[in-house]
């Protein structure tokens, strides 16, 4: 058995840096859990020459159990633990593009990109097939997208994502900022936004990217898709296929904390839909059975939510996701929600 300690990065926003320890030390259990088949033990804090790590004992790690420590959302280093001496641990990045993909967009409410990290990870941990993330398998979809952060996190894996928001302004701000990146750094790509149509009815505007990192891939067909529509969430099933998503994530708004000035409607409408996931809404709930239709068996459904109370949900994963209660800022306390449809 060898202990590992974890050396966690910093947090660029200060109230989200307090917890971040504890937020990662809950997110390691449950990646432990679910993707690692509890081949680690537990997760606790050891501070050694003023620095503060979080220690877990192992048997010798394997290069996917690294893989899955390497996309903790606030991994910095690890190291072995060799009597006095720590040794650095070589552990596989995650990512599959250039950082400013997350870090360029810049705008009032923004969810903290370590905390977007850490909802999608433990979502996709939580589905039946954990190692779609590391592999490229997953299909994400985030039915309130905003300006992307989300999407833009799961391209970062590699990942296919697809996003719907009813702001026209927020699709058409991130649509081009998507197509801007792709060509300032020289990918390989397709993109058009088109309108959908249904019953001769334009019910959504879509913006579709097929791009790859490297243009061998692209042009061997090997492509990831970004898929943007601006229009009302309800219409999913009529937006994607039956059974063509494997996580569904998103970041609820609070409202006039976070700045919204639009009508209750705005909110109202997001809200609604994510009772078709989450039947009870935002302050506690599982998936609906039939959802928007879009999930097939053993997908999974992971929001970030204000928090009034602790009450826990019916239905919902339990085990190692009770410690990701954290601040937002002095008047918002905010949790995550994880609930797998079997």
């Amino acid at each position: 058995m060898s202990r590992y300690l974890l050396l966690p990065a910093p947090a660029a926003n200060r109230v989200y840096a307090d917890a971040t320890a504890t937020m990662l030390r809950a997110e390691l259990t449950v990646l432990g859990r679910a993707a690692l088949d509890g081949r680690i033990g537990t997760v606790e804090p050891e501070t050694v020459a003023g620095v503060q790590y979080l220690a877990l004992d192992a048997d010798r790690l394997d290069e996917r159990d690294l893989a899955f420590l390497g996309l903790a959302s606030a991994f910095y280093a690890l190291f072995e633990r060799d009597g006095e001496l720590l040794r650095p641990v070589a552990v596989p990045s995650p990512e599959k593009y250039p950082s400013d993909l997350l870090t360029i967009l810049k705008y009032q409410g923004k969810t903290n990109e370590q905390f977007t990290r850490l909802v999608l990870n433990i979502t996709a941990a939580s589905t039946a097939r954990p190692d779609g993330v590391l592999d490229g398998t997953l299909r994400v979809l985030d039915p309130v997208c905003g300006r992307g952060t989300t999407l833009s996190q799961a391209v970062m894996y590699g990942l296919d994502a697809v996003g719907i928001d009813v702001d026209t302004k927020d699709f058409e701000l991130y649509s081009s900022f998507f197509t801007t990146w792709l060509k300032d750094h020289r990918f390989k790509h397709a993109a058009a936004t088109t309108a959908v149509r249904r019953e001769k009815s334009v019910i959504a505007k879509k913006y579709e990217a097929a791009f790859a990192a490297q243009k061998a891939d692209y042009l061997a067909g090997r492509k990831q898709t970004l898929t943007c529509f601006a229009g009302d969430t309800l219409v999913t099933s009529q937006l994607l296929k039956p059974g063509s998503v494997d996580v569904v994530v998103g970041d609820l708004p609070y409202g006039v904390q976070h700045g919204s000035r639009g009508p209750a409607a705005w909110c109202a409408t997001r809200s609604t839909c994510w009772k078709r996931h989450f039947p009870a809404g935002p302050h506690g709930s599982a998936p609906a059975g039939d959802g928007a239709g879009v999930e097939h068996s053993g997908s999974a459904a992971g929001t970030g939510r204000r928090t009034p109370h602790r009450r826990r949900p019916d239905g919902a994963l339990r085990a190692g996701y009770d410690d990701l209660q954290h601040r937002v800022d002095r008047a918002i306390t905010r949790d995550v929600i994880v609930a797998r449809r079997d």
